[in-house]
C-alpha cells in the first residue's frame, strides 16, 4: 500500500475523480519537491513555475540531463505530465 502526504490528498475534490488522479500524481513528486512543490535544499522548487511541462517534456526526451527525472518523466504520457504542470503551477 502506498502512503501519500495528507496535503495532496486533502486538496483533491472527492467529486472530480481527474483532480484526484492528479493529486496521488502530484504526492510522488512532493517526496523530493517537497509540499505544494517548495522544495528546500537539493530539490527543485516546482510551485508555481510556468515552465514546468517544458521542462518535464526535455527530461522525458533526454534533451535536458537529470540524474533522476529523465526516468520518471518517462513513466507518463505527455497529456499526464501537462496535468501534473498544470497543478503544480497553480501552487503558488
Amino acid at each position: 500500500m502506498t502512503a501519500y502526504p495528507v496535503s495532496a490528498l486533502a486538496q483533491a475534490p472527492s467529486t472530480d475523480p481527474a483532480a484526484f488522479q492528479v493529486s496521488l500524481w502530484a504526492a510522488s513528486c512532493m517526496a523530493c519537491h517537497g509540499p505544494d512543490g517548495r522544495a528546500e535544499g537539493a530539490g527543485m522548487a516546482i510551485g508555481g513555475r510556468p515552465d514546468l511541462l517544458r521542462k518535464l517534456l526535455a527530461y522525458k526526451s533526454g534533451q535536458l540531463p537529470a540524474t533522476i527525472m529523465h526516468q520518471h518523466a518517462k513513466g507518463y504520457s505527455d497529456d499526464e505530465l501537462g496535468r501534473i504542470a498544470e497543478y503544480f503551477s497553480r501552487l503558488k
